[in-house]
């Protein structure tokens, strides 16, 4: 299928290609398809752009008719391209929640077929501004707001720098008709809450641009967080390493030194000193990097 080349379509497109090129080339691909705007634009994007596309319908089997909204998706991705389309229905848990439980079962189907191939996400700019705010809510540090990553392999996010719009126009310059998802307009979800009540509301009392300059923010959080964790590592090693003492008994039968006199297989003493003289930021994922391991 030829793409027309609207502002719309040029835009996605340019989100794809950018991706592609950051990951080394054209290559074959799986695009999560929801039937959505997003997910449809991306598959069209992707197929112009990255090479054979497969797109893959997770039917979570939750609302009535979802089997014929999974196939109406399927023919819609082969009837822009794609060299194969399938739908993959799975039974959705109850753990973490609702939407928690029905991503774990995506997230687990998705890889189930991928064959070694990376998995592309309809993830916009808009869900990246949510994501952001949802984080900053919990309020558990700048790791928790630094949203998503355009690659965390094998997942790949192309759309992080477009505007769910724009998705949503080339749908529309493309005459094919997305899903409507009920789930999206749902208020008892609260990110449905933040998408519909919360960002509208911030962007009407600062003067708009509130969802570019979170989406911007996380990706300054990012860049911080990289440097830090890795100055955070080094500190570890240099607080295990003075945290390491000999062996008070050499008659134990194990050779070597071990950690604070406990048995070889927990190597886990740390130095108070070194980690109390460094800086709270550093020290803290020192401790969560030692916890974590």
């Amino acid at each position: 299928m030829r793409l027309p080349e609207t502002a719309a379509v040029l835009a996605v497109r340019h989100g794809v290609r950018e991706w592609v090129a950051a990951r080394g080339g054209r290559g074959p691909v799986i695009v999560g398809l929801s039937g959505g705007a997003d997910s449809l634009a991306l598959v069209a994007a992707a197929v112009a752009e990255a090479g054979a596309v497969t797109a893959v319908v997770v039917d979570h089997r939750l609302q009535e008719g979802s089997g014929e909204v999974a196939d109406r998706a399927v023919e819609q991705a082969m009837g822009l391209g794609c060299v194969g389309a399938m739908v993959v229905p799975v039974d959705v848990g109850r753990e973490g929640g609702a939407e928690a439980a029905a991503r774990a079962a995506r997230y687990a189907a998705l890889e189930s077929v991928r064959d070694g191939r990376p998995v592309l996400l309809g993830h916009t700019l808009d869900d990246q501004a949510e994501t952001v705010l949802l984080g900053l809510a919990r309020g558990s540090g700048g790791r928790s707001i630094q949203g998503m990553v355009a690659w965390n392999a094998p997942w790949g996010r192309p759309l992080l720098g477009v505007r769910r719009d724009r998705t949503a126009q080339m749908c529309v310059d493309l005459g094919i008709e997305p899903w409507a998802d009920p789930h999206n307009i749902d208020p008892g979800y609260t990110r449905v809450r933040v998408r519909t009540e919360v960002l509208p509301l911030l962007e009407d009392v600062l003067g708009g641009g509130v969802a570019q300059a979170l989406a911007r923010t996380a990706d300054q959080l990012r860049d911080d967080g990289i440097a830090l964790d890795a100055y955070a590592g080094e500190l570890l090693t240099a607080a295990r390493t003075r945290g390491v003492v000999p062996d008070p008994d050499p008659l134990n039968g194990r050779s070597g030194d071990r950690a604070g006199g406990a048995p070889d297989s927990d190597r886990s003493a740390l130095s108070i000193e070194i980690l109390a003289t460094a800086p709270a930021a550093l020290r803290r994922r020192a401790v969560r990097g030692w916890l974590v391991d």
